[in-house]
């Protein structure tokens, strides 16, 4: 395990507060992160992906300004959802020469009409475990749903945190599929992910085959006994103030090595949790700063350089 060392102190996120460039509402949060992707000259869309479930998957597609075919990274969201820094983030990894397809994990789903207060010895968290659409819920199946549909960030929230893995797995299926059938796609596939995303990029490893490698933002592992699954080298990024995460890392890594696994695990001293996004922010701490640019630098040479 490598540590970067870093200066000054960062505040370490906290998914139901305001963090750097995300509390207050939606519409102001991210300005700073709009204002860059506006800017941008490489060609992106929405696009809808059509699953064999019959579930229709809302992405963001981000094209890179090259003349060869291109590798296809698949980017999994913050529990914050679909927010402007992810789009950015995304429109950024086709400037160094990658086609991404940013899914919307909450595509479908909007906030449940009939929200029930917690019940009798019913913590206030139990919602999570309902099933979509049952009073008190997170979600509930709304068309065409997605990140903007819910009023708030506390909403959005509950709802990623709520879906199920097999759901995701499928969303994530779905779009790594669209991306690999794509005119301008090399056939190389890779899966990056940040904070809930991080987590879910790690799990991803152990369900598909065709990865080129996997990048975990300050994610949790998976379970020990899935990780014998995992067919591609998993590269880790992990801010140094950020115990609730970073202390996995020294277990993850002789878990990872009991399983014959690639596994290369950075903690970045100094910095916070979501330091990719807070390193961006018109505030950010000297330690996000230059954790965010570090990291970023260690990402693309691992992709494989600017092409």
């Amino acid at each position: 395990m490598n540590r970067v060392l870093l200066s000054g102190v960062a505040c370490v996120a906290v998914a139901l507060s305001s963090v750097a460039g995300i509390g207050g509402t939606r519409a102001e949060a991210q300005d700073w992160a709009r204002t860059a992707l506006d800017k941008s000259p490489r060609h992106s869309e929405y696009v809808t992906i059509q699953e064999a479930s019959g579930r229709k998957l809302q992405a963001f597609v981000v094209y890179p300004e090259v003349k060869d075919k291109a590798p296809v990274i698949v980017l999994i969201h913050e529990i914050f959802g679909e927010s402007d820094w992810f789009k950015e983030m995304a429109d950024e990894l086709a400037g160094a020469g990658y086609i991404v397809v940013a899914p919307d994990l909450l595509s479908g789903w909007g906030p449940n009409a009939v929200a029930a207060k917690p019940m009798a010895g019913m913590g206030g968290d139990d919602h999570m475990h309902r099933a979509p659409g049952a009073p008190g819920a997170a979600y509930e199946a709304a068309m065409p749903g997605g990140t903007s549909a819910f009023p708030d960030q506390s909403a959005v929230v509950h709802a990623v945190t709520s879906l199920p893995d097999s759901e995701i797995m499928g969303d994530l299926d779905a779009a790594a599929d669209y991306g690999k059938k794509l005119p301008s796609a090399n056939g190389r596939l890779f899966i990056a992910g940040f904070c809930w995303g991080g987590g879910k990029s790690f799990l991803y490893a152990t369900h598909r085959k065709d990865l080129s490698a996997a990048f975990v933002f300050y994610g949790t592992p998976p379970p020990v006994d899935a990780m014998k699954n995992i067919t591609a080298p998993v590269y880790g990024f992990y801010a140094g103030n950020d115990a609730r995460i970073s202390t996995t890392v020294p277990q993850t890594e002789t878990d990872m090595k009991a399983a014959g696994k690639t596994y290369e695990p950075v903690i970045y001293d100094g910095a916070g949790h979501g330091f990719m996004r807070a390193g961006e922010a018109p505030d950010a701490s000297a330690a996000n700063l230059a954790a965010r640019r570090e990291a970023f630098q260690r990402l693309v040479k691992l992709l494989g350089g600017v092409r």
